[in-house]
């Protein structure tokens, strides 16, 4: 029976493409790519000739008939997107879930997703976390898609054009939240910042190339930065330093740098001389 294979291709630098990627892509018998004038460099760079017809969420559709009839002749498919993982945030899925329906092999052939690489930087825990994948454009909307996954640990994307103004954002409403943001992954302007989003807002405002390339942000948000004033004003800063200490480890300082955000430094200070004398 013939096979649909979902392929991940490098989302930059063309040596995290996998040996089996490059086999795979050469042994099938048509590519579905969702930009063939772009997917046809990759090609090119490995002499791989394999016949390429486009399939993007404009066509997609209307195309899914044409790679399911190549599958029903026996001719194995490969669904490869412009950069990564098909199907996370990009066109593909409706071709596999026609695939899967009509009883073919529908098998993954692993390797670069930006999700992935920005939660492996992260330094958080991410035993569980949201994949939230674009942001809406709205304060109103993005606050709502957020909301649904705080507390916790969500990952998006976002564009270089809109990263400034969707950290204020966040900033704004989440002030104790912590960020991993993955710029230009693999790539010629690749950068990894870590910290608050109001110290990384300031690093990426300092940053002439800041505008280049993709951004991937993993948001930590806990319970405490999520709760109402009334709710948060009743706990005292002494407990929220300890409840830092307990879910991200380190120094007394370093709890004190998460909370700088909320509290005027004479406050947090005293509550630190508070908790020493405790301790």
């Amino acid at each position: 029976m013939a096979t649909l294979y979902v392929v991940a291709t490098p989302i930059g630098n063309l040596e995290d493409i996998t040996p089996r990627a490059i086999r795979i892509l050469g042994e099938v018998d048509i590519i579905a790519a969702e930009d063939t004038r772009h997917s046809r460099g990759l090609l090119s760079h490995f002499n791989i000739k394999t016949p390429m017809f486009s399939c993007h969420k404009f066509n997609e559709e209307k195309r899914g008939d044409f790679f399911i009839g190549a599958l029903r002749d026996g001719k194995n498919v490969a669904l490869i997107s412009d950069a990564g993982t098909p199907c996370i945030s990009d066109p593909g899925h409706r071709l596999v879930s026609l695939a899967a329906a009509e009883g073919f092999a529908v098998v993954p052939v692993c390797g670069a997703s930006a999700v992935v690489a920005a939660l492996s930087v992260c330094g958080f825990d991410v035993t569980g976390f949201s994949f939230v994948g674009f942001l809406p454009r709205g304060k109103g909307e993005i606050l709502k898609v957020l909301g649904g996954f705080l507390p916790g640990v969500a990952v998006f994307y976002e564009s270089p054009r809109r990263i400034a103004a969707t950290l204020a954002v966040i900033c704004e409403n989440f002030p104790g939240a912590q960020v991993c943001l993955c710029n230009d992954i693999s790539k010629k302007f690749e950068r990894v910042y870590h910290g608050s989003v109001a110290q990384v807002l300031r690093e990426i405002g300092d940053n002439p190339d800041a505008g280049k390339g993709e951004y991937t942000c993993v948001l930590q948000v806990g319970a405490l930065a999520v709760c109402g004033e009334e709710e948060e004003e009743s706990i005292s800063i002494e407990a929220q330093l300890v409840d830092m200490l307990v879910k991200h480890g380190g120094t007394l300082k370093d709890a004190a740098a998460r909370l700088q955000s909320r509290y005027k430094k004479k406050e947090i200070y005293s509550a630190m001389l508070n908790l020493k004398e405790l301790l």
